[in-house]
């Protein structure tokens, strides 16, 4: 990024701000029962550029008793990570979306959007990492697939990998020790894409592999481009993985953008990017069960009844129905990451929640750009987040952007940042005896033949502590 460019910008973005909705407040507080304040619309909102700065010798921070190393660098974008049932790691990396600008907002917002996010072209491919002796250095790193459409969520179910392209669910055969697929990926079904506003598709499996939940969101901030372009939009999918055939899971959700299941239950639970511009504090993005058949008031709501004004026609039914999420983790955090923790992570993050929140573009002082831990008790969450991993924005400076993030069971959390394009890992520095779980995916599938001429990967035992320290 040119330092002048970056620069020119802020200005820009500087002047912009004086015709907002003014200085920002103290933001919402988290968990089930946020203040909202009162809306706050101005002719555009705040914006501040997130200007990017390289690592060099500094690391992300994590708690005292953990240490985080980048495991993969140089990538292509990398969004989101899946850990396969012999400890490789899938990487899905890439940049999506074609939506025409919406004058003027989009043509003023963009530049400015675009100046904190990295310059490096779309990677549209998947990457696999191996670490086959357990030692926490992931020696060999490998396309596994390329020529894909922006991969974003991906699933591991019956010896067969799902990737959500931003326009198709396709499906790759897997044998494990596998470094690059046997070949070319079969449809399984097309995903909603027509000017796709909010590019990026969220996939999880359910408990028992029947189906996929992928996430799509809508195509406007408020329905700008009216209700006919947000057919299909906004929503959870279910799809059934043998045949392709879905159905509307939940609506009213502005952009799902991870999804994952509860460990031990049915339940599926979502974060949630909800509307912007009006005012830095509206409208808290959320961590939510997801109700089969539920409205959770996109567009005619927001935080359940909350009416949204700018919506025309209202529908009143619509709103009264709707749910209101479970918790808030603040305004425009950019929740875009969520996975369940698991005794290996330590006691006092064994029962959670981990949410990436990628970071904020339209508030004067930023929010986000960090790891939180939700606590949870009785399946629910309970307290107020905990910064895991934080120290990606620091005095103006933002040197990575949290998007996926994954728990390893052994005793990991792999965070995949797309402004540094690096993939991070975070473990205890003493590792966790924990019972023994089921890996993700199918247990017999581990043990099939490697590919030809391939050495399948050795589980990796507990990791030793890493080298370098937070």
């Amino acid at each position: 990024m040119n330092r002048l460019h970056v620069l020119a910008a802020a200005t820009t973005a500087v002047l912009l701000a004086g015709c907002g909705a003014g200085n920002d407040v103290p933001p919402p507080e988290y968990g089930a029962n946020p203040t909202l304040p009162e809306p706050s619309r101005g002719l555009l909102p705040s914006m501040v550029i997130a200007e990017p700065g390289e690592w060099g010798d500094r690391r992300p921070v994590v708690p005292d008793g953990y240490r985080i190393t980048a495991i993969a660098t140089d990538l292509q974008i990398p969004r989101q990570t899946l850990v396969l049932p012999n400890g490789d790691i899938i990487v899905a990396e890439g940049r999506g979306g074609a939506a025409p600008k919406l004058k003027p907002k989009d043509i003023i917002a963009g530049p400015i959007k675009a100046a904190g996010n990295t310059s490096v072209k779309s990677g549209n491919r998947l990457t696999l990492l191996r670490d086959a002796d357990g030692d926490g250095t992931y020696e060999l790193q490998s396309v596994f697939a390329d020529n894909l459409d922006a991969p974003y969520g991906l699933a591991f179910v019956d010896g067969s990998l799902y990737v959500a392209n931003q326009g198709e669910l396709v499906r790759f055969d897997y044998r494990e020790g596998q470094t690059q697929a046997s070949g070319e990926p079969e449809s399984i079904t097309l995903l909603p894409s027509e000017i796709n506003h909010h590019w990026t598709k969220a996939m999880t499996a359910s408990p028992d592999g029947r189906f996929l939940y992928v996430g799509i969101g809508s195509n406007s901030n408020i329905t700008e481009r009216g209700m006919t372009a947000e057919v299909d939009r906004a929503l959870v999918w279910q799809i059934d993985r043998g045949t392709g055939m879905h159905k509307p899971y939940a609506t009213g959700l502005r952009n799902p953008t991870a999804l994952a299941f509860l460990p031990g239950t049915d339940q599926l639970w979502a974060v949630v990017n909800e509307r912007d511009e009006l005012g830095p504090n509206l409208v808290p993005d959320y961590l939510t069960s997801v109700r089969e058949g539920g409205f959770y008031g996109w567009p005619y709501s927001y935080w359940g009844q909350n009416v949204d004004t700018r919506v025309m026609p209202q529908d009143p039914q619509k709103v009264a129905s709707a749910i209101a999420p479970d918790y808030a983790l603040g305004s425009h955090v950019a929740a875009l990451g969520l996975d369940f923790s698991v005794p290996a992570m330590g006691a006092q993050f064994a029962d959670g929640a981990f949410v990436g929140e990628h970071g904020s573009w339209n508030r004067a002082e930023p929010v986000g750009y960090k790891v939180v831990f939700v606590p949870f008790r009785n399946g629910r969450p309970a307290g107020d987040p905990i910064d895991f991993v934080s120290g990606f924005n620091v005095d103006g400076t933002t040197y990575g952007r949290p998007v996926g993030v994954t728990v390893d069971p052994r005793g990991a959390l792999i965070v995949a940042d797309d402004l540094s394009n690096t993939v991070w890992r975070v473990t205890p520095e003493t590792p966790v005896a924990a019972p023994a779980e089921p890996l993700p995916g199918d247990a017999t599938d581990a043990a099939a033949t490697p590919a030809d001429g391939e050495v399948p990967a050795e589980a990796p035992a507990d990791a030793a502590p890493e080298g370098g320290a937070a």
